[in-house]
C-alpha cells in the first residue's frame, strides 16, 4: 500500500498542509484544538513524519548531500557537471556545511544510492539536479518530505518542492530566432533526451521561435541525443541528408559532435551550415569555428541551490521557493548569414 502523505493527513483532518506540518514540528503554534484534529488523522492513517524534517532546527549534521541521476561515467565526460560541482562545493563551504557527493556507476546501483542518501540520516537535506521525469527514487524524497532543492524544473505534476532553473525555453527562443532572423529557414534541431524537462523545455522553445516565424516545423529536421559528443555527432549523421542550412543543439557537448560530423561530409561551418548550441562551457569557445552559444549562468546556479537548501533548514519546507535564472545568447563565429534575408 501506498505510505500516506503530508497531503492525505490535511485532507483527513480539514486543514491545510502547512498546518499539519506546524503540528509535526512546531506543536505549540497550533490551537489545541487543532492539534487534535491532526494528531488524531496522523493515528488514524499512520502516517510517520521524517525524522530529518523533524529534527532541523535540533540536531543538525552540517552536511548536504548532492545526487547526480547520470552514471559516474557521463558525469566526468559532460563539462557542464564539474562546474556544476564545484559552485556547489565553494557555497557549501562558504556556508559552513560540508558537501556529500552520491554517485552510482551502474543503473543497478541507483536504488541503492538514494537508498542511502535518503535514509541514512547523515545529510541535512539533498541537492538533487535534474533526472529522468517519474524517477521512483525522486518521487520518493518528495513523498517523505525530505528537505531538499531541485536543479531544473520540476515534473509538472509534482508541487510544493523547491528549485533553481534556468530559462531553458526563453533560451532555446532566442537560439533559434537569432539564426531565422539571419536569414536561415531549414533550421534543423538536435534535441537533449525527451523524458527530462530540460530537453522538453529546449525543443519548446524551438518549436516557439519556430512558429511564431511561420517557419515551418518538419519531422525530419529534429534528431534527438543524450547531451553526449557522440550523440551529437550520431544525431548530425541522421540529419545531413535532410540538408539544413542551420542546426541549434541542445548543449555544447553534443554540439562539438555535430562539427565533427559536419567537417567529415567535407561541409563547413558556417559557411555550408551554421551551428548555435546551449549552456556556454569552454567546448563552445575552444571549439574551430567557436560557437555561438545560450549561456546559462552554471556557477549561479549551484550557489543558489545551497542558499535556497540553507534557508529551507533554517525556516522549514514552507512556502516552497522558486528560482528561474535568465539566459544571453554569445554570438561567435558559427553563424554566418542565411541564404535568403527574412
Amino acid at each position: 500500500m501506498k505510505k500516506p502523505t503530508l497531503e492525505d493527513v490535511a485532507q483527513a483532518a480539514g486543514v491545510s498542509r502547512a498546518t499539519v506540518s506546524r503540528v509535526i514540528n512546531t506543536p505549540d503554534t497550533v490551537t489545541p484544538e487543532l492539534r487534535v484534529r491532526v494528531e488524531q488523522a496522523i493515528a488514524q492513517l499512520g502516517y510517520q513524519p521524517n525524522l530529518v524534517a523533524r529534527s532541523l532546527a535540533s540536531r543538525r549534521t552540517n552536511i548536504l548531500g548532492l545526487i547526480i541521476p547520470c552514471v559516474a561515467q557521463s558525469l566526468f565526460t559532460d563539462p557542464y557537471y564539474p562546474g556544476l560541482i564545484q559552485s556547489i562545493a565553494q557555497a557549501s563551504n562558504a556556508n559552513g556545511q560540508t558537501l556529500s557527493l552520491f554517485l552510482f556507476h551502474t543503473r543497478e546501483e541507483e536504488e541503492q544510492v538514494y537508498r542511502r542518501a535518503i535514509g541514512s540520516g547523515l545529510v541535512d537535506g539533498l541537492i538533487v539536479t535534474a533526472e529522468e521525469i517519474d524517477n521512483p527514487y525522486f518521487l520518493e524524497i518528495v513523498e517523505r518530505e525530505i528537505p531538499f532543492v531541485y536543479i531544473g524544473r520540476p515534473h509538472t505534476h509534482i508541487e510544493h518542492i523547491n528549485y533553481v532553473n534556468v530559462d531553458n525555453v526563453g533560451g532555446a527562443y532566442i537560439a533559434t530566432d537569432h539564426l531565422i532572423n539571419l536569414g536561415y529557414r531549414r533550421i534543423a534541431m538536435i534535441a537533449a533526451l525527451m523524458n527530462t524537462t530540460t530537453g522538453l523545455d529546449r525543443y519548446q522553445g524551438y518549436c516557439d521561435a519556430l512558429a511564431d516565424h511561420a517557419v515551418a516545423l518538419e519531422k525530419d529536421l529534429v534528431a534527438v541525443g543524450d547531451f553526449s559528443r557522440e550523440s551529437g555527432y550520431q544525431a548530425m549523421l541522421q540529419l545531413l541528408p535532410a540538408e539544413p542550412d542551420a542546426v541549434f543543439v541542445a548543449n555544447d557537448s553534443m554540439a562539438t559532435g555535430a562539427l565533427q560530423a559536419i567537417r567529415e561530409a567535407k561541409l563547413t561551418v558556417p559557411g555550408d551550415i551554421a551551428l548555435v548550441s546551449f549552456d556556454d562551457l569552454p567546448p563552445a569557445a575552444n571549439a574551430n569555428p567557436p560557437l555561438t552559444t545560450v549561456r546559462q549562468p552554471v556557477h549561479r546556479l549551484g550557489t543558489i541551490a545551497v542558499e535556497t537548501l540553507i534557508d529551507v533548514l533554517a525556516n522549514g519546507l514552507e512556502p516552497a521557493r522558486h528560482t528561474i535564472l535568465p539566459t544571453e545568447l554569445v554570438i561567435r563565429a558559427s553563424c554566418g548569414a542565411g541564404s535568403r534575408v527574412p
